[in-house]
Order: C-alpha cells, then sequence, then structure tokens
C-alpha cells in the first residue's frame, strides 16, 4: 500500500524559485522505517546551497527532495522497529541523505537511525529549531575542540542558528564567546542573546580586535561558518597552539590555511557524530538538559505557515536579514 503526501521538490538547480509543493505517494514503511507526519520543519543554510548546487554533494535530479530538520509526530513504523511507535513526538535528526529523505513535506519516510525522541514538553516549532545547530554547536567545540571553562571563543557568522546556538554552548561551558557580524544592526541581539564582545566584521578588523579583546592573547578557539581566503587570516586571532574550526562555507571559494603553526585545524562535519547511536544518545542527553535548565533557548527569527511558504523562508535565508532559525510550520 502507499500513502498519499506532499512535499517540496525542485528539478532543477537555482534559486528559491524552483521549489515547488508536489503531491507523492509514499510506500508503508519497510523494515528499520519510520513514517513521521511533519509539524514544522526548520531551514539551514546547508538546505540553500543543496537547492543552488553549492553543497558538497550534489541533489538528484529531477525531484530531489530537501530539508535536514523537523519536529512531527511517529504516524507509523516498519518491521524491526523498536525504538519508536506510533504517536512518539520525535524529531529528524539530520544525518540523512537530502534528495530522497529530505524532510520538507506533511509525512516523510526516515530510517529509524535518523530520528530522535523530541525532549519532553517541547513544542513542535522549539523543537524543529534544536537539533541541528545545538549539535553542530556542542560536537564541534565540546566533542571535537575540547572546550574549557575560561576559554575564548570566536565564533563567526554569529546570528545564524549555528551561531546563536554556539554562543549559548559556549555559556554554558563557562567559557567567553566573541562573536563577528557584518553589519552594527544586529551587535544588540548578539549581545543579549549572550555574546561577551561583537566584533562588526564590516568595519572592524576581526584579528586585531580579537587580539584586544583578549589582551593580546587570542581565542583558544575559532568556529567558522566562512571559510575561503577568510579562514587564513583567522590563524591571527588564535592563541599560540590553538584551534580552528571550519564547519562551512558561505564563501564557496577553496579554503586557505592559516600560517600561524603551531596551530590544530579542524574540518568538523556533523555527520561523525549524528550517525552513531553513541553520538545521538550523547547529543540527545545534552540539547535536553540544556532545554531544561534553561541554558539553551532556541532563537526562532520568524515563521511562516504552509509548506507552500518554503521558498519564501529560503529567501529570507538567502538574505541573511535574520537572526536565528526560520521555521516553517506546518497546518495539521
Amino acid at each position: 500500500m502507499s500513502t498519499t503526501a506532499h512535499a517540496v521538490l525542485f528539478h532543477e538547480i537555482g534559486g528559491p524559485e524552483v521549489l515547488g509543493v508536489e503531491q507523492i505517494e509514499l510506500p508503508d514503511p519497510g523494515p528499520g522505517e519510520v513514517l513521521v507526519r511533519v509539524e514544522a520543519l526548520a531551514l539551514n543554510r546547508a538546505e540553500s546551497l543543496f537547492r543552488s548546487g553549492g553543497y558538497f554533494y550534489q541533489p538528484t535530479l529531477p525531484g530531489s527532495r530537501n530539508g535536514y530538520e523537523a519536529a512531527g509526530v511517529v504516524a507509523a513504523v516498519g518491521p524491526q522497529v523498536t525504538a519508536f511507535a506510533p504517536g512518539d513526538l520525535v524529531l529528524a535528526a539530520a544525518n540523512h541523505e537530502l534528495s530522497t529523505q529530505g524532510v520538507y513535506g506533511d509525512l516523510v519516510l526516515l530510517p529509524d537511525s535518523a530520528v530522535v525522541p523530541r525532549p519532553t514538553g517541547v513544542d513542535a516549532v522549539t523543537g524543529a529549531s534544536v537539533w541541528l545547530t545545538y549539535s553542530t554547536a556542542y560536537g564541534a567545540l565540546v566533542e571535537r575542540a575540547g572546550m574549557k571553562a575560561g576559554d575564548h571563543v570566536l565564533i563567526t557568522g554569529a546570528s545564524s542558528g549555528v551561531g546563536t546556538a554556539a554562543i549559548q554552548v559556549v555559556r554554558r561551558a563557562g567559557a567567553v564567546p566573541v562573536v563577528t557580524t557584518r553589519t552594527e544592526a544586529k551587535r544588540r541581539d548578539l549581545l543579549d542573546l549572550g555574546a561577551e564582545h561583537v566584533i562588526v566584521s564590516g568595519d572592524e578588523d576581526v584579528v586585531k580586535e580579537t587580539r584586544r579583546l583578549t589582551g593580546g592573547r587570542g581565542a583558544e578557539i575559532v568556529l567558522d561558518a566562512i571559510g575561503g581566503a577568510e579562514f587564513a587570516a583567522l590563524g591571527g586571532a588564535a592563541v599560540e597552539d590553538g584551534t580552528l574550526i571550519s564547519y562551512g562555507w558561505l564563501n564557496q571559494q577553496p579554503i586557505q590555511l592559516p600560517m600561524q603553526w603551531p596551530l590544530t585545524v579542524l574540518g568538523y562535519n556533523n555527520f561523525a557524530l549524528t550517525g552513531t547511536a553513541e553520538g545521538r544518545r550523547r547529543t540527545a542527553h545534552y540539547i535536553g538538559s540544556g532545554l531544561t535548565d534553561g541554558t539553551l533557548r532556541p532563537v526562532v527569527g520568524e515563521v511562516f505557515d504552509g509548506l507552500d511558504r518554503v521558498p519564501d523562508a529560503h529567501r529570507l535565508m538567502d538574505s541573511n536579514a535574520h537572526t536565528g532559525k526560520i521555521v516553517v510550520r506546518l497546518s495539521q
């Protein structure tokens, strides 16, 4: 048997206008699969890059899906699924293949390894906003870089979903978030979110300001979303034998390495954490406990209603005018 669903698909590389809602047929869940009724989905920069051909792998066309992050309810499970049952509140674990399993839809079929329980008491909009951003910040800063209390952490592109999450993850560790943003307009928002210092990269020299703000030492950790030639310059903002983490490439040019050795340079891919059951368990505990004690508070920049608003949500993403997560809420 099959189930009629609606999904946002695209048949060519391009701007937000290539995205459209279409009716599709989904088979019943097979062994190890979970059918999820989506209540809300959230956008990530990776999905804009995927749609426009700039992601680290290309979409399968025509008829590619898209979307990493969603909150919903289990509608049905296939054979051999023991961790989930119909009615369970869940999140997409953002470790699936976008073309065939993207979560822009009212019903999505996912392997059970791509689903995690939704934290208790968390609504759909909040739930859709937490997993990928906080798991990326936690995985990169805590698990890979070994962030410690008192560390200065330089976060570039800090008004993004991961950037705003990283500010809170840094604060939760007792470390000091020093952040960058392109324009003065977002300075107040970032300070209110917990940034200790905000550097406006359009007007100020990021390296010089980081050195000044850290008493000449530099940052123990640099978390960079931009890449390109600017990545090399960030070596000057780090302490001797510090750690630079590249997790994104908003600048599509090849990343250039710094020459301030000794220095540790990490290329962080979140699949290394969320691709294992143990990694998902640790991440789920970290996020759930942070939401419970209030140290993690997802920032939702704007909420759109209905799958047909996904192109508008992508336009906002591409404009860089938002702070935090962009969410699309589905009527049920």
